[in-house]
This record gives C-alpha cells, structure tokens and sequence, in this order.
C-alpha cells in the first residue's frame, strides 16, 4: 500500500493543537487567583461562624429565656437581666473587674515598659534578663495562682517566712483578708503578664530609628526627655496592642483566681466569669448565667470599639 493511502491518525498527545492557547490559560489563571484563596480561607470562617459567632448568639438567645438546667428556647424578655442587676454577687463581681481589672492594666503598662526601656540601654547580659522576665508567661495561670497561693499563704508562705527571721510583727494576709484578697490576684497577674508586655514595647523601641534620638541628643535633649517627648508617643500602636490584650486578659479572667482564692474568702475576689461559671454550671441557672456571659461581651465591646475608633481616627490623620 502506499503512503498516499495511509489512514490519518489522530494529534499527539502533546501537539501544539492539543495545548492550551495563552487567553484560556489566563482565564484559568484569574480563576484559581480568584477563588483558591477562598476555597483555603472556607473552613476557618464557616468554623468561625459556627463555634464563635453562632455560639454568640446561642448565648444571647439563652439570656432572654428562662433556661435554667437544661435549655429553654422560649422568649420570655430581659427578666434574667434584672434579675442579674438585682443581685448583689453579680454587683461585687463586676467590682472587683473594676479594681483588678485597672491595677492590672496600669501596673503592666508601667512596669512593662520601665523593664523594656532598661534594656533597651544596651545593657550585659541582657538575653539572660529577657529570658528571666519572660519566664512567667510560659506557665498556665493555675501554675501561677498556686505558687502566689502558697507564697502568700499566712502559714507558710511570706509571712511565716519574715516570723522565722526575727520579725515577728510583720503580718500580710491579704490571701485570707476579704478587704484585700482581690489584690493578691492583681500581684499574681501583673507578674505573670509583665514579662510580655515588656516583650511588645521592646519590640516597639527596637522598631524606631535611632537617628531620631541620635539628632535630639545632638540638639542637647536629655535622655528622660527623648523618651518623654519622642520615643514613647511613637509607641502609640504598641500601647493600643497591649491595652487590648491587657483588657482581654482580665475581662476574661477565671483560672487564675480560681487557683489563688476560688473566689473568696466568700465572694470578696469574685469576678464575672466565675459568677457566670457558677450560676451556669453549678447552680443549674443556665439563662442568668448567659446574660452574665452577655453582659462580659459588652464590657469587652465597650473597651474594644472606642479604642479600634480612637486608633482608625489617629491614623486617617496621620499620627
């Protein structure tokens, strides 16, 4: 047979009339750019939505019912709400978030950025003092509610330790004081989260040009001056960072006080989320127990918003 009567057979696979033209391969391009993103980013929102923001307004739901062991879905108003304000655990509760709440955030800031400006002097052996300030926040607030419980503990902590040294008037039992335990946690929880925020304004200070301070010192500003007037106004981000973390921590406290005082003596070192704990789990009062739980993400709504705002608004202006 001869080649003219040959049959035809079909392209290789690989012929340039089998492949992909360069607008169809931009097509599919755009397409992948477009929703790969989306197909990655999908399980972490609609968890998200699910376990965050759908639990949320289970919650909300809750506290307009009269749930109490087991859940009731049925609407019956803001009754658990005056109930909540009517008592007087939930008054001493909110309180004490008060006063450990603004001890904690003020003693963190101050010392936090005292320890970071120390180190920042180029000082020896400064890796070795980063690591020791450090220390703290890798234990669990358990661990350190219980150590500062012993610590502190009348019998066998600082005050019996100061009795064996000779000192025999030296009293401190603020652990066991109900005028004075909710300070113990402020102590435990400002050496715990010190190290951290010494951490962010260090950070904070290493991020800033050192001509800056180098042109100052030229101009004969001292160095308590630089920092006052130049260097720490530049930490306006990271002081809005560590608010923000400093306020979700205490808000949200509930291990460490429960380690330290379990709320007492009484309920003197009672905070919100142990009022909400124990009413909800303990005493089978399930709807008072969300709008406790509801009334926490106000609180946290109502510090969050006025600063994202106040930070939005500092940096449309360009400060």
């Amino acid at each position: 047979m001869s080649n003219s009567t040959l049959p035809l057979t079909a392209a290789p696979a690989g012929s340039p009339s089998q492949q992909l033209t360069p607008k169809r391969q931009g097509r599919i391009a755009a397409l992948a750019d477009a929703w790969l993103p989306r197909l990655v980013l999908s399980p972490t929102i609609i968890l998200s939505l699910v376990f965050v923001y759908g639990f949320i307004g289970v919650t909300a739901w809750l506290s307009l019912t009269n749930s109490r062991m087991m859940p009731n879905y049925e609407i019956s108003g803001f009754n658990q709400y005056s109930a909540l304000f009517g008592l007087d655990r939930w008054w001493v509760a909110a309180t004490n978030l008060g006063i450990f709440g603004g001890l904690f955030i003020l003693f963190c800031l101050a010392i936090g950025l005292l320890m970071a400006i120390l180190l920042d002097q180029k000082i020896r052996s400064e890796g070795a003092l980063r690591a020791i300030y450090l220390y703290p926040m890798a234990l669990s607030f358990i661990v350190t509610g219980a150590a500062w419980k012993w610590i502190l503990n009348p019998g066998l902590g600082l005050e019996k330790m100061m009795h064996d040294w000779g000192f025999a008037n030296f009293t401190f039992d603020w652990l066991v004081n109900s005028d004075f335990s909710i300070y113990t946690v402020v102590i435990a929880g400002v050496w715990q989260s010190s190290g951290f925020v010494m951490a962010l304004f260090l950070a904070g200070l290493r991020g800033i040009d050192d001509s800056i301070i180098k042109a100052a010192m030229v101009d004969g500003a001292s160095l308590p001056t630089i920092y006052r007037r130049i260097v720490i106004p530049a930490l306006r981000p990271v002081f809005f960072s560590v608010l923000l973390v400093l306020a979700h921590i205490a808000i949200k406290s509930f291990d460490l006080v429960m380690a330290l005082t379990a709320g007492g003596p009484g309920t003197s070192s009672d905070l919100p989320a142990i009022f909400m704990y124990q009413f909800s789990f303990s005493r089978g009062q399930l709807g008072l127990g969300a709008a406790s739980a509801m009334m926490m993400l106000a609180t946290v709504l109502a510090v969050l918003v006025p600063m994202m705002y106040l930070e939005t608004k500092g940096a449309r202006n360009g400060r």
